[in-house]
């Protein structure tokens, strides 16, 4: 089990490369020039890890590629994965889970594209709570991203989720705030203002 949740891994290295090549970031000007509550600048995930983790996830360990996915290996190595995720001097494992905020993105006016995965809602199904993540079925049908690639929010005005596989453009304030949840850890928060349907 331990060995494929590092092969799912691969997936978020796929998609965080893919994001950081798309990456745009205005934050020296917008540090001197704080963002009035109705503008927010348009940010990419990568934006909220610092370099040390992505450069981790972009370059992940040879022992990784080595293990195919259902293969005999894959299914008896949970004890060699085990103590390699324990290893206090493996980068990648590290990223994996790690907390480290960009400071400066504290109190910033943001919008990110991203997936809900609800985690309060009411009887008539208004969700009321839920993270954001940069990749579909994070959490849910695959490992959660690391802490500091996930953003709480509480929304007590709630808003109807038609299904899961459809990304948003969410706007609002980020905070620097960690939140742990039964369903994983978020290093960010977010006071949301605006929702809306994804597009390019």
């Amino acid at each position: 089990m331990k060995a494929l949740f590092l092969n799912k891994t691969i997936f978020l290295v796929i998609v965080l490369s893919t994001l950081a090549v798309t990456m745009v970031q205005a934050f020296s000007s917008a540090a001197k020039n704080p963002a009035k509550p109705t503008e927010f600048t348009t940010i990419q995930w990568p934006a909220l890890m610092p370099k040390e983790d992505l450069d981790a996830l972009l370059n992940p360990p040879e022992y990784l590629m080595n293990i195919e996915e259902g293969s005999l290996e894959d299914q008896i190595s949970s004890r060699i994965s085990a103590s390699i995720a324990s290893a206090k001097d493996d980068r990648y494992q590290q990223a994996l889970v790690s907390t480290k905020i960009m400071p400066e993105m504290n109190g910033q006016a943001i919008r990110i594209p991203g997936f809900i995965v609800p985690l309060e809602f009411s009887d008539d199904q208004v969700i009321t709570e839920f993270f954001i993540v940069p990749f579909f079925g994070a959490c849910i049908h695959v490992p959660p991203p690391p802490p500091n690639q996930i953003i709480y929010v509480k929304y007590p005005k709630g808003f109807k989720l038609e299904a899961l596989y459809n990304p948003f453009w969410l706007s609002g304030v980020l905070k620097t705030s960690l939140i742990e949840n039964d369903m994983a850890t978020a290093a960010y928060a977010m006071e949301v203002s605006l929702i809306e349907a994804f597009t390019e």
